[in-house]
């Protein structure tokens, strides 16, 4: 005997070798006699019969067994005729009948006389003209004639016991009734059959003890000394442990609890703002003219509830306008418009976290470093890579002494524990000056990725906030990251429910710090 059927041998459960043992002696068998043959449950002899499969052992083949018969309502259309069957009964006196008198002329209700009327005209037994139902030449040669559904029908009336199978004439005839609601009713029998394969007989022919077995070793056993007449089952130690998905964290979640710590660990303070706030927060505080495209409604969520927002202090909304219509004290000339208080109190849901920023300098003392993480919200057309509420990352640093290349360095670190090499490009942004766009590079592409903007905050951005020291910002948007990280080419995934990608992703944070 080789070594595999001997270890086979030692690790069948006891149930598995009844089995097996029944098979032998009897080997058509069904699950039903086997169970009372070996005082065994119908359920035990089945996760025997499943087990030995899966070692080659023995082959279980399942077949179901349907049964057609009518339901109440079949029933019911099979003794009083089909809804367009009534109908065109009606039809072969009167020759045609408005829409609106179908119902009260045919005795069908409103309900089945709509259903009818699909099956009327998919028989070309009608026809529909004008709100007027006329018979057709095929609906008068069906008039003393069934149909192939109706024929069935009548088959099943006559059989009221069940249908296994339909004589071919009778197919297309079920075939139709099957595409209609609550008529035929479908009862499944399953019966399982057992064939001995050959590694089955191999075991069989070495032969076995039934006898049972201690599957663990307990201190009433070691007490009473029964260990030393117990037959312990064999554990294979090299076998499948089954699959153990783990919850775990989603994968966005993973990545903000990331960049949360990076900034944590940087010196940075966090903080959230709010999902609704003031025109005047999002847009007019970083110098952005109220003509601009990205306050459009194509653009930007308005609320009607709340319609408006209130306003900071008179002395900071006096100086965002002066900014905004001359550049007052800025070295600037504005944008040269009369700026708009109203348009100013409007709430929005936000479009960036970079109000936050703003928001925290007028609120806060120099120095500062700050953090925000938060959802966003544009009107974005839904496709691979956009979508309408997104997450949006912003540092922001200011002090005596920040300069261009304190945001290089900031970033440069930022990203090398992302774990990215990283490069800058000049670009342009309404409130910074000096702007720039980081670019990370990805090794399996060989290319450059745009991942974030960020640059120096402008004058105009500063000076009605009281500030007059120099400030940086950056910010980038996690999505982005994320489909980078986890390899996604459809933004879309990030949100849906798919259990199997989420079940792949890894387990550990990625962090690198």
């Amino acid at each position: 005997m080789s070594e595999d059927i001997k270890k086979t041998i030692n690790e069948l459960h006891i149930y598995e070798k009844k089995l097996l043992k029944e098979l032998e002696s009897n080997p058509n068998a069904t699950p039903e006699e086997i169970a009372e043959n070996t005082g065994m449950d119908i359920k035990s002899v089945m996760s025997a019969a499943g087990s030995l499969a899966s070692k080659d052992i023995i082959e279980v083949d399942k077949e179901v067994q349907k049964t057609y018969s009518l339901t109440d309502d079949g029933m019911e259309y099979a003794q009083k005729g089909l809804p367009e069957r009534r109908i065109l009964n009606v039809l072969a006196n009167e020759i045609e009948i408005h829409m609106k008198d179908l119902s009260s002329s045919t005795g069908v209700d409103k309900k089945e006389a709509n259903i009818a009327l699909g099956w009327l005209r998919r028989k070309n037994w009608a026809q529909i003209d004008k709100g007027v139902v006329n018979i057709t030449d095929v609906g008068k040669d069906f008039i003393d004639k069934s149909g192939v559904d109706e024929q069935v029908l009548d088959y099943l009336k006559a059989n009221s016991d069940g249908v296994k199978l339909f004589t071919d004439d009778l197919v297309e005839g079920f075939k139709k009734l099957t595409g209609r609601k609550n008529i035929l009713s479908i009862k499944k029998e399953t019966s399982h059959s057992f064939k001995i394969l050959p590694k089955g007989e191999a075991i069989l022919k070495e032969g076995f003890i039934i006898q049972e077995q201690a599957t663990q070793l307990t201190h009433q056993h070691l007490k009473e000394g029964e260990w030393k007449s117990l037959q312990y089952r064999p554990y294979d130690i090299n076998a499948e442990a089954p699959v153990v998905f783990a919850g775990k964290k989603h994968p966005l979640r993973v990545i903000i609890d990331e960049i949360r710590e990076i900034f944590l660990n940087m010196g940075f303070s966090e903080d959230n703002g709010e999902y609704v706030e003031s025109a005047f927060w999002n847009f007019d505080s970083l110098f952005q003219p109220q003509d601009h495209a990205a306050r459009e409604m194509q653009d930007t969520f308005y609320l009607k509830n709340p319609l408006t927002c209130d306003l900071p202090d008179d002395d900071l909304v006096k100086l965002t306008a002066e900014t905004h219509e001359t550049g007052a004290d800025t070295g600037s000339i504005g944008w040269q418009y009369d700026w708009n208080e109203d348009i100013a109190r409007q709430s929005v849901l936000r479009t960036h976290t970079t109000g936050i920023s703003t928001k925290h300098l007028y609120e806060h003392d120099q120095p500062i470093k700050m953090f925000s993480v938060g959802r966003v919200f544009r009107r974005e057309t839904f496709d691979y890579k956009h979508l309408p509420e997104f997450h949006q990352v912003e540092g922001l640093v200011c002090g005596d002494g920040i300069s261009y290349q304190n945001l290089l360095g900031t970033l440069k670190e930022f990203y090398k524990k992302l774990g990215f090499e990283v490069r800058f490009r000049p670009a342009y942004f309404p409130y910074t000056y000096l702007s720039t766009e980081s670019e990370i590079y990805l090794e399996e592409k060989e290319s450059w990725i745009e991942l974030g903007g960020a640059g120096m905050f402008r004058p105009e951005v500063l000076k009605p906030l009281g500030i007059d020291q120099p400030a940086l910002a950056f910010g980038m948007g996690i999505e982005r990251l994320a489909m980078i990280r986890y390899g996604v080419e459809d933004i879309r995934m990030l949100y849906k429910s798919d259990i199997n990608w989420l079940r792949e992703v890894p387990l550990d944070s990625g962090v690198r710090l």
